[in-house]
Order: C-alpha cells, then structure tokens, then sequence
C-alpha cells in the first residue's frame, strides 16, 4: 500500500496562507523558528517540471512569507531551498520550498549558507 502525500493530504489548519497555484505552511521540523514551506497545490515533484505561472504564483507565495516573517519575527537573514530529487536530499516527493529564517549567532560562523550540504566544498574563502 503506497503511503498519501503529506503535501497533498494536509488538514486546512496547518495552511497559513494560498492562492491558485500554492500553499504555505509552517515547516513540521523546523531548521529555525518561523521555517515556512510554499508548496504547489497540484502534485508534482520538481521545480523544472512546473509552468511559469505556478512559478510565478509560488514565488509570489514566497514574497508573502517573507513579509509575513519580517514582520512577525524580524529574522536578520533567510536561506531559501528547494531539494529537487533524491540525489539532493529530496524525501517527499512533491515539489516544495524551504524559507528558513536566520538569526545573527544562530551559527557561530554562518558563511557558506547552503554550501554546506557537502562540508568539505563549503569553506572556498579559505
């Protein structure tokens, strides 16, 4: 038996904001407090498989969260993210963006970003 969605199955609370093309949440597990994800409402699993208009109305989705963020908890930076197969790290398949808050000494050295998904590669500056 094939286990649903969680993106496709998800109870209307947890949804806190929408328009045609998207949704957003509140991360499940959170990097950072307000990790938000902007997912699509149709079923898909890549970035590179979407129209430009679900682009578009995901990114305007974005844009909103992160006023939202601003406003509610004044982080001093973001990372933005989308894992986009296996090979990335991707483990719900179904296409999602991770807007992850950040907060000066939240990392007591937070160059590289998202570099360091591969450790070794992340210190270039030195």
């Amino acid at each position: 038996m094939t286990k649903p969605c969680p993106f496709c199955t998800l109870p209307p609370e947890r949804i806190i904001d929408s328009n045609e093309y998207g949704l957003t949440i509140r991360d499940g597990f959170p990097v950072s407090t307000g990790h938000t994800l902007i997912i699509p409402k149709r079923h898909i699993g890549s970035w590179f498989e979407i129209d430009v208009e679900e682009q578009l109305g995901l990114l305007d989705l974005l844009t909103r969260a992160k006023i939202t963020l601003q406003d509610e908890l004044n982080p001093d930076g973001y990372n933005l993210g989308i894992n986009d197969g296996t090979a990335a790290g991707q483990t719900v398949p179904h296409l999602h963006m991770h807007l992850i808050p950040r907060y000066k000494g939240d990392q007591e050295d937070p160059r590289g970003g998202v570099r360091w998904i591969i450790p070794e590669k992340a210190k270039y500056w030195e």
